[in-house]
């Protein structure tokens, strides 16, 4: 199973609503699949240009290895030259800072990911969950 056009979209516009509220910088979200593939690309006007590959970087690191971004990011901290070799395994496609989040269906198996990129990496992740959960579904960011 994944996240559906339909699912992915309500996501992406509920992220975009959470960062206008929150008063954030412009922000820039990308919903994956199960499979890694784009599902719906959306950026707020004046977004900046290197927006949509750091938020298909956060999403796409936390799919590939099955953990949130922000635990990536702990973990990358703790053990740096291995992520140095995983980015470069990757291609260079994973970004291991706050703001990618999985999606999990009510069984709790992973159905896609999130990534957003505009404001910190707490705003980043703040507004994709309030996304997600608009949407209905379940966001994992690693947080208790």
């Amino acid at each position: 199973m994944s996240v559906t056009l339909a699912e992915a979209e309500l996501v992406a516009d509920g992220t975009l609503a959470a960062g206008r509220r929150r008063e954030a910088q412009p922000l820039t979200v990308v919903v994956l699949d199960a499979g890694g593939h784009v599902v719906v690309m959306k950026r707020s006007d004046n977004s900046g240009i290197l927006r949509c590959e750091i938020a298909h970087g956060k999403a796409y690191g936390a799919l590939g290895m099955g953990l949130p971004s922000r635990t990536l990011f702990a973990r990358a901290a703790e053990n740096p030259n291995f992520f140095t070799a995983v980015i470069a395994a990757s291609g260079g496609r994973m970004v291991p800072n706050p703001g990618g989040v999985l999606l999990r269906d009510a069984a709790g198996r992973i159905i896609g990911a999130v990534g957003v990129s505009g404001d910190t990496g707490d705003m980043d992740e703040l507004c994709a969950m309030e996304g997600i959960g608009l949407a209905g579904l379940t966001g994992d960011c690693g947080k208790p």
